[in-house]
């Protein structure tokens, strides 16, 4: 699960680098509440800044296969990037459909929005398990000295 985060992660930090991808954001953040985000730091400013924020968790949870403190700020990271793009969900204009009288039916923007609903419960439940089976791991003896009894 860890590595699949981290290439997620790669890949929609590595799209915020480009003006499109600063362009295909605007009705997402202008409409949630990241919209402080425009004033100040601008449009590719605000892509740049989720960007580093992504690449940044994708490192953190990459380096946590080897440092637990690292992959534990990667997997808050990655839940407070999850909230964030779920918070966005009820401000999406017409992402509701009227035909389908309205919420569950989802139009436009929110089933793009819909895989961080999906992947922040699995983030959770992965991290709260692994810590509850390190817990129950038997554990070695500190030496790797044989201990020798009598004489």
């Amino acid at each position: 699960m860890r590595a699949s985060l981290v290439v997620l992660f790669r890949l929609f930090g590595y799209q915020k680098w480009f003006d499109y991808e600063a362009q295909v954001l605007i009705p997402y953040i202008s409409n949630g509440p990241l919209l402080w985000m425009y004033p100040v730091f601008g449009a590719r400013g605000a892509s740049w800044v989720l960007g580093v924020s992504k690449w940044s968790f994708a490192l953190l949870l990459f380096l946590g296969f080897w440092h637990k403190r690292l992959r534990i700020f990667g997997a808050l990271g990655s839940c407070a990037a999850f909230i964030g793009t779920v918070t966005i969900i009820p401000f999406m204009p017409d992402g509701w459909a009227a035909s389908a009288g309205g919420f569950p039916g989802m139009t436009g923007n929110v089933p793009f929005l819909m895989k961080d609903v999906v992947l922040f419960p699995h983030r959770s439940t992965f991290s709260s398990r692994t810590s509850q089976e390190s817990q129950h791991r038997p554990r070695r003896p500190s030496s790797s000295w044989p201990v020798r009894t009598g004489g």
